[in-house]
């Protein structure tokens, strides 16, 4: 290591000693005579004629002198008279600081004056030598004190190039070692690029082979469910053949048991009335940010729009939910008996009704009229993650992280179905538009669709490769609309049972979606804290609504496409539309 150290700074002298200035090169420059170029010739004619031009110009000098000096000084020039010999003197004695010499020699001089001893013609002037001496001192002293200044200057100067030198030399260095790190980098980069691409394939075979398991592991039990159906059939069966002829058993059914006070669901399918209207498209490429709405101390988990009024609802982290009025903002209504989050809230069809999901495991209805919790299930075991109404009110469907979801009786006020199947947390819930069929989204990457009548899973969904968030239906029910935590949104034909697009908004989770009324833009929730717009149609985004500074929990159109609302992680709900 001190070898190569020194190797290192013996580069560095070099270096140096490669930059000073005294290996520059010097190119001579020829000095020009004076003389002309024929002096350069040693003939007698050329010495001659170099010695009258000479002269000639000596005379001319001297004739051009005396003109000058006959011609007097010139107007307003200054002229300079010699000093006298007794200011000189007066003047070198004190200069001298003699003074005891000025003195007598004031004395002395005054009385050779008083006596007439002293005549004006013998006192002359200063020699002019002397004067040119004073100057000349005088212009030595101020040269020399300039020739320090600029000494002083010279050095600074040559301490601040030593300075960007050194700092020239340090930055140089350091380039080189980026270049080197940079070389280095870009070596490995490519080692592992090259490295890595050879367990694509790998990865992709492997992805298939998964794909493919979980598809014969999801028939195989729809299978064994089916065929432990009919062996309770049959078992059922041979034991009433079995019976005496006077025993009247009780069939065994898994369909809804009917007890006073239940509710009916509908024998078949309505006929869904919105199934052949043609809506106009939202145009949501013209909506802003019209207001901001922060009236939860925590996050905001979900946002449900009144069917009938300009209302919204909101749950939240703190406990609580709330109801708004649109577009002012005003507070109408407050539920407050959770002891835990609120994850969902939703709206009877008629309106008169709120039903809520909580982590505390409950579900609780609510009636505005009478401004309280009329009813509290309680049969998950875990946080409720979602909870929806059935289009006639009297059934509410809640999902849960117990891997299950549930059917409960508005009137009886009780637990009618149980969905069970999921193998991992169920985390949404939608009921098909005028049917009695129910779609779940689940954290075991599938989407399920269920008979609340029979409780069995009729369809099954695969495609997705991470979490479901969130499943919901366009109005008129052909078509769901899946989000997954890899950012990745599906559309699956619920007739054909088949998969119609992909979106992928990732890297971030897609957390809830949303169509609006013409069924032809999606609006996505995201957790980069922003709403991507598409249209589903040519498949390309529209647009984005920004303007929330955390994760977007929920996203909603209002029954008429005039505005969407939003909820996020930043504790505000937000409404975006045009201005009126």
């Amino acid at each position: 290591t001190d070898r190569r150290d020194m190797s290192g700074e013996e580069k560095v002298t070099d270096d140096l000693l490669l930059d000073s200035d005294d290996d520059f090169e010097y190119e001579e420059v020829p000095v020009d005579s004076e003389s002309d170029d024929d002096d350069m010739s040693e003939d007698l004619e050329s010495a001659l004629r170099s010695l009258a031009t000479a002269k000639g110009k000596q005379i001319v000098d001297v004739v051009g002198q005396e003109e000058a000096e006959e011609a007097g000084p010139a107007p307003g020039a200054v002229t300079k008279r010699p000093e006298v010999v007794d200011d000189f003197v007066r003047n070198f004695l004190l200069k001298m600081n003699m003074t005891r010499t000025l003195e007598s020699f004031e004395t002395e001089w005054y009385e050779l004056a008083q006596t007439g001893q002293l005549h004006e013609e013998d006192v002359g002037a200063v020699p002019d030598i002397y004067l040119r001496n004073h100057e000349l001192d005088s212009m030595t002293k101020a040269l020399r004190a300039e020739l320090e200044h600029v000494k002083s200057i010279a050095g600074r100067a040559t301490a601040t190039w030593d300075k960007f030198r050194k700092e020239r030399d340090f930055h140089r260095m350091h380039h080189k070692r980026v270049g080197q790190e940079k070389n280095k980098l870009l070596t490995d980069i490519q080692r592992l690029r090259k490295h890595f691409g050879h367990y694509e394939p790998t990865l992709k075979e492997l992805r298939h082979k998964y794909e493919v398991a979980m598809k014969e592991k999801m028939m195989m039990r729809l299978e064994r469910d089916r065929l432990s159906a009919k062996l309770e059939a049959y078992e059922s069966q041979m034991r009433t053949t079995e019976l005496p002829a006077d025993t009247q058993p009780l069939p065994k059914t898994k369909k809804l048991q009917k007890k006073k006070g239940d509710s009916q669901l509908p024998p078949n399918d309505r006929e869904n009335p919105l199934q052949n209207l043609q809506f106009p498209v939202a145009e949501v490429q013209t909506f802003t940010l019209q207001k901001t709405f922060k009236g939860h101390l925590m996050s905001v988990s979900n946002v449900a729009i009144h069917p009938k009024k300009p209302i919204i609802a909101t749950a939240s982290d703190d406990c609580t939910w709330k109801m708004w009025g649109l577009p002012g903002g005003d507070i109408i209504m407050s539920g407050d008996g959770h002891k835990d989050w609120v994850a969902s809230v939703n709206f009877h069809p008629l309106g008169t009704h709120l039903v809520s999901a909580s982590g505390d495991c409950t579900v609780k209805l609510w009636s505005f009229e009478k401004a309280k919790c009329v009813a509290t299930f309680t049969e998950h075991t875990q946080a409720v993650w979602d909870a929806a109404f059935h289009d006639t009110g009297d059934f509410v469907v809640s999902c849960s992280l117990d891997h299950s979801a549930r059917l409960w009786d508005v009137n009886s006020q009780r637990c009618r179905q149980t969905f069970r199947g999921h193998m991992d947390s169920v985390n949404a819930v939608v009921w098909q538009p005028y049917t009695n069929n129910i779609c779940t989204g689940s954290s075991d990457k599938t989407i399920s669709i269920w008979d609340a009548r029979s409780g069995l899973c009729t369809q099954t969904f695969y495609g997705h490769f991470n979490s479901c968030n969130h499943v919901t239906f366009n109005l008129r029910g052909d078509t769901i609309a899946s989000t997954d935590s890899d950012g990745v949104v599906k559309l699956w034909d619920v007739r054909m049972v088949a998969e119609l697009m992909t979106i992928n908004v990732g890297p971030h989770p897609a957390n809830k979606a949303a169509f609006d009324r013409s069924g032809e833009i999606l609006a996505i929730a995201s957790d980069d804290s922003e709403v991507k717009v598409w249209n589903l149609i040519d498949g390309e985004q529209i647009c984005e609504l920004k303007g929330h500074t955390d994760s977007v929990h929920a996203v909603t159109f209002d029954p008429y496409g005039k505005f969407v609302v939003t909820a996020s992680s930043d504790n505000t709900f937000r409404l975006y539309g045009t201005l009126a």
